[in-house]
């Protein structure tokens, strides 16, 4: 009855700890391309900082799911990652250009700009994943 599962964690696991891989790498490269501290200003309360990071890390985490679901190997997973998470730091460099006082409205703790962002992130990160299925 549980055969399956069982010869599948093997894959299970290899899939899950690249995904865990790559999310860590993505946010970190995410932290390191804003020009604000986002773990800094969540830790003093920011919630604008929380709200814009976590739509960040969902629109990455979307069309990851969809590349483990999709992919027959974890090469296959690791280049759809790869091109996810340029998307997502693409999306936050588009926005900086396109709202350039969001360097500062995040920082100030203006919801209405984390929101945004977290938003435009995650409308990304689906369109992004239907594109890989």
């Amino acid at each position: 009855m549980f055969d399956p599962v069982i010869s599948g964690l093997p894959a299970f696991a290899s899939f899950f700890a690249t995904g865990i891989v790559l999310l860590g790498v993505f946010f970190a490269l995410y932290v390191l391309i804003t020009p604000y501290n986002e773990l800094q200003l969540i830790r003093a309360g920011n919630e604008a900082a929380a709200v814009s990071l976590g739509g960040a890390v969902i629109g990455f985490a979307l069309p990851l799911a969809v590349s483990v679901a999709v992919s027959h190997n974890l090469y296959a997973m690791i280049g759809w990652g790869v091109i996810a998470g340029i998307v997502q730091l693409l999306v936050f460099v588009v926005a900086r250009i396109v709202l350039p006082r969001i360097n500062e409205s995040i920082p100030q703790g203006r919801m209405a700009s984390g929101i945004f962002l977290a938003l435009l992130s995650i409308a990304v990160g689906i369109l992004n994943a239907g594109c890989i299925a």
